[in-house]
């Protein structure tokens, strides 16, 4: 019970975790929930009620097409959080097994998986996505399996790094010595060292996503119309901006709010576990 009751009081003296716990149960909920309180249809087509401003019937108003702008940013929420958190899932599924064998095996393994995190590395992740995205073509699958193909490498990286520093230690020394298998030895000793920086790494990348996710589809090679993501919701929104601001501005704040929640979560998390391993992150 000791042990529950600092854990509490630290995360209670931590605003930036408590904000950002905050926003992400809202974001979540709407995420889940969200679509109990849609009343229209997002893909529901207008024309006499088109531009209009909010009112008891359409919360946020209606979009160039007359669809329900309230709708359309519930449905987009559902959108670009779960595929921001379906393709960091899989960069870290792919990127952490990799840095675990690549660190504790180390050899001609270790090199050979180096030279290609390096290689990919080498570009810019943005312009290495944007390449990518257009070789695969404008669709949302394609565009996370380009952000997964840019994202993965960083956790290897981070991964091989921290096991390069934990496998001289006494305890994992005194595994290998005790003829542990090296699954036990990483179920048991690695990833729970490792574990605290790809959490807090993940949390802050969820909102760097959601960035790359609205970005491509602002630019054309994301979502396509008329899928209700936010970024596409912007750029359809662009031509009706000194007409009708709110069309752009409704989609923005959405975005800015939810990168800002994973930055506060991911800062408040960073926070949290240096206090307990009483060391600087990473």
């Amino acid at each position: 019970m000791e042990t529950i009751k600092i854990k509490t009081s630290t995360l209670l003296q931590n605003p930036n975790m408590l904000v950002g716990m905050v926003l992400a149960v809202v974001l979540f909920g709407i995420t889940i929930f969200g679509e109990v309180f849609v009343v229209h249809d997002p893909f529901q087509i207008d024309m006499n009620n088109r531009l209009n401003g909010a009112s008891p019937i359409n919360w946020l108003g209606t979009d160039q097409l007359g669809r329900d702008v309230f709708s359309r940013i519930i449905y987009g929420a559902k959108l670009t959080i779960g595929l921001s958190l379906l393709a960091i899932i899989l960069a870290v599924g792919i990127g952490v097994p990799i840095g675990l064998v690549s660190g504790y095996i180390g050899g001609k393994l270790d090199a050979i998986l180096m030279r290609i995190v390096d290689g990919i590395l080498s570009f810019p992740d943005f312009i290495l996505a944007i390449v990518i995205a257009g070789m695969l073509g404008p669709n949302l699958t394609n565009l996370i399996i380009a952000i997964v193909i840019v994202r993965w490498i960083v956790y290897a990286r981070i991964v091989r790094g921290l096991v390069l520093g934990e496998k001289e230690k006494e305890y994992v020394l005194v595994s290998k010595i005790s003829n542990s298998s090296f699954l036990k030895t990483v179920r048991m000793h690695l990833l729970p060292h490792v574990m605290p920086d790809i959490i807090v790494m993940a949390a802050i990348d969820i909102g760097k996503v959601i960035l790359l996710i609205s970005a491509f589809s602002y630019i054309g090679l994301g979502a396509q119309p008329p899928i209700p993501e936010w970024g596409a919701m912007l750029n359809d929104a662009r031509g009706y901006f000194q007409v009708h601001p709110f069309l752009m501005i409704f989609p923005g704040v959405a975005i800015v709010l939810t990168v800002l929640c994973f930055n506060l979560l991911g800062d408040g998390l960073k926070s949290y576990f240096d206090i307990r391993k009483g060391r600087g992150f990473m």
